[in-house]
């Protein structure tokens, strides 16, 4: 899926504002956990199709419930979507689980591991 060209950058952040909003504000469904972040937003040229990238900070099964609960709400999420913001077309919206913040998440607790073992091992290679 190609990014926008003229204009993109604008139709890709508003669409993610408009989306974060209704997720945050206006899903009532259970399965969707509160912890939901939007990171991206990629909607093609033809304005048809939008791929919708969430973080959910929690378990590995709610993060899928999430999804799955965010998949079901995909028909009321494109209504507020195009009653929010004047498209000549309103995209399928598609909700696809982003491990990033997860993995980066993981790295620092890696990095924070090693570097307090380094810390509290003690220095032979000290010259006297």
């Amino acid at each position: 899926m190609r990014k926008n060209n003229k204009g993109g950058g604008r139709i890709n952040s508003d669409v993610q504002r408009v989306i974060s909003h209704v997720i945050e504000f206006e899903i009532k469904d259970p399965r969707v956990n509160s912890l939901v972040s939007v990171t991206r937003v990629d909607v093609t040229n033809d304005l048809k199709e939008c791929k919708c990238y969430i973080s959910v900070l929690s378990t590995t099964g709610d993060a899928e419930s999430t999804i799955e609960g965010l998949n079901s709400a995909r028909g009321f999420v494109r209504k507020r979507l195009a009653e929010s913001l004047n498209l000549r077309n309103t995209p399928e919206i598609e909700f696809i689980h982003d491990k990033s913040i997860e993995y980066g998440v993981e790295m620092s607790k890696k990095i924070d591991d090693v570097m307090s073992r380094e810390n509290s091992e003690p220095n032979t290679d000290v010259e006297e």
